[in-house]
């Protein structure tokens, strides 16, 4: 079976989406949990600045469901967040593409942490809010991973020929 280009460049656009929700599920060493990413949103932060017509507020959405589900979260407060930073990177992605990757890096911190910030305003509306400083490690770590991964998809996306 011979697969079309464009069926190829879907079927990795997609792959990088599974990897993403296996690195987030994947269980680590208990004193690292803190400290894991973002990828989910990182991966979706990229394809939208890279391939807005291919990932958008959709996207973000069902990947967001399907964290929730995942994790056990409160039903649609990632789906929410995720639909979020997918849309402010939609109205942002013509400049993002121009920023030097340490801007980028920077403006990744902000669009995770204002998932974050909606996440930890719907847990605490439910009263299921964290207590510690803790929670705020995964969007400093996604800023340092951001130019690595950024690298990692483009390459990949310019192989694959997604646009």
């Amino acid at each position: 079976m011979n697969l079309s280009s464009t069926a190829r460049a879907r079927i990795a656009l997609a792959m990088t989406f599974v990897v993403a929700l296996l690195l987030t599920i994947m269980p680590g060493p208990a004193w690292a949990e803190a400290f894991r990413p973002d990828w989910v949103g990182m991966v979706l932060i990229y394809w939208v600045m890279a391939a807005p017509q291919r990932v958008g507020v959709g996207t973000g959405w069902v990947l967001g469901f399907v964290l929730d589900v995942l994790q056990g979260a409160v039903l649609g407060s990632n789906a929410l967040a995720k639909a979020l930073i997918a849309f402010l990177t939609l109205k942002l992605h013509l400049k993002l593409r121009m920023f030097p990757r340490w801007q980028q890096a920077v403006a990744v911190l902000v669009l995770l942490l204002l998932n974050q910030l909606l996440v930890l305003w719907i847990r605490g509306f439910v009263g299921r809010a964290p207590e510690t400083w803790v929670y705020w490690t995964p969007s400093i770590v996604g800023m340092l991973v951001w130019p690595w991964l950024f690298v990692v998809l483009r390459d990949l996306r310019r192989r694959h020929q997604i646009a």
